[in-house]
């Protein structure tokens, strides 16, 4: 019996809690696109902020924990082991497998953060006039890296001018994590 994958839409949020009450704590992050045929190539890449809330006149607003903690094809991993970048791929477009990956550890995390936000850019976007409105089929895949199953997958709109999208974040509430599908291009 295969298991139900939840379709996400912009600002929808999913409790990473399973139906038996267990919670997934070991995630994997499949990022997929299909770049425009142009020269030169479009090379999008995918990074992880890893943020503590922190007290902003009258609400809390997410904050890099420290630079570390910001993880990309540069700084592949946190210093708490709990995210892992698996790699830049500067082509896009893998045909039936994802582009670019990244592995959560949440009983790894460091116990100060309280926001896991996946963001992906267009390399040298400005430099090259390349932009999200010539990049195709773009999804995001949440998947329960302990055996694999699709947990939720997320189909992006489509963009236009924009060189940098916040897709989600994971977000802590209480002692639970949830997903927020963000969708947000800058």
């Amino acid at each position: 019996m295969s298991k139900k994958v939840i379709d996400l839409s912009k600002n929808d949020t999913i409790n990473l809690s399973k139906s038996d009450g267990t919670r997934y704590t070991k995630i994997r992050v499949g990022l997929g696109w299909t770049p425009a045929d142009k020269y030169p190539p479009y090379d999008l890449d995918a990074s992880v902020f890893v943020c503590k809330h922190v007290k902003q006149k009258n609400s809390y607003e997410p904050k890099l924990i420290n630079d570390s903690y910001f993880v990309f094809y540069n700084n592949k991993t946190t210093p708490d082991g709990a995210v892992v970048h698996l790699g830049d791929n500067q082509v896009g477009g893998s045909s039936g497998t994802d582009d670019e990956t990244i592995v959560i550890d949440l009983q790894k995390i460091n116990s100060e953060a309280t926001e896991i936000s996946i963001v992906v850019t267009i390399h040298e976007a400005i430099a090259r006039r390349q932009s999200f409105g010539e990049v195709k089929n773009s999804y995001m895949k949440i998947y329960d890296d302990t055996n694999g199953d699709v947990i939720a997958d997320y189909q992006l709109q489509q963009f236009t001018t924009e060189t940098s999208i916040q897709i989600g974040s994971f977000v802590k509430d209480g002692d639970k994590w949830m997903f927020k599908a963000v969708g947000a291009g800058y």
